[in-house]
């Protein structure tokens, strides 16, 4: 199933890549593993798959060392401060950054763990209160603050756009980001690319992609519907083995 699921999803990037023009070689699949098991990770990995999201930390940690060692690992939920020591040096890309305060906690433990930490910016396009992420208004400030630091090296912009029951409704919400990070671009600042846009998930990421998107993160496309019941117990066990 997952195989199918993935030639699926890859086809469609790739009607959507056509569509806007676009090579397909420049939209990266992130499968979004979150509560999965890692039977399901590997068989996801065996289908080609390289690319995996996890929103948990302690999740993530657990999942490392269970699985093959080049898989570039994403963490694309909120990252709170006092779980910044465990995740990096582990990461391919954070995409949930969004506070200086954050990005100074990543700066630090990059330069304590002498590595050097690539992030997105994390912007509530939408302006949602249920989500994270900087306003439009302030996301180029944020940039400029978050530049100077060692070890974090901004790569693009990340959103999460609304859950909605037709992808249109949200194309508009991948423009502005599109358009941010094309304003970001022009400013030319030191320690800053606007190569990745990280936007669109299973209902949107073909409108994503029409609209710019270089990362799109499906979960449900790929692995079906999530049991978050069932992983419960193991994501307690995963935290206490990391004394997170």
């Amino acid at each position: 199933m997952i195989q199918e699921n993935i030639t699926l999803v890859e086809q469609k990037i790739a009607d959507a890549c056509r569509e806007a023009g676009r090579k397909c070689q420049e939209v990266s699949l992130i499968a979004v593993s979150k509560t999965k098991p890692v039977s399901l990770l590997q068989e996801a990995y065996d289908a080609g798959a390289r690319d995996f999201g996890e929103n948990k930390v302690q999740e993530l940690l657990d999942k490392i060392p269970q699985l093959p060692k080049d898989i570039r690992w994403h963490l694309i939920g909120h990252l709170q401060r006092n779980k910044v020591k465990s995740i990096v040096g582990k990461t391919a890309l954070i995409h949930s950054v969004d506070s200086l305060r954050l990005a100074e906690e990543i700066s630090r433990e990059s330069v304590k763990q002498q590595v050097e930490t690539d992030i997105l910016i994390e912007v509530n396009v939408a302006e949602e209160e249920s989500k994270f992420g900087v306003s439009i208004s302030d996301a180029q400030a944020l940039v400029e603050q978050i530049a100077v630091l060692p070890g974090v090296h901004i790569q693009g912009l990340m959103t999460v756009a609304p859950n909605v029951e037709n992808a249109e409704e949200n194309r508009i919400i991948f423009r502005k980001l599109k358009e941010l990070s094309v304003d970001i671009a022009k400013k030319n600042i030191d320690n800053v690319n606007m190569n990745v846009l990280s936007m669109g998930m299973t209902g949107d990421y073909a409108v994503a992609v029409q609209e710019g998107a270089t990362c799109v993160r499906v979960g449900t496309g790929i692995f079906g519907q999530r049991d978050y019941t069932k992983r419960q117990s193991e994501q307690f066990q995963a935290a206490e083995r990391h004394g997170i």
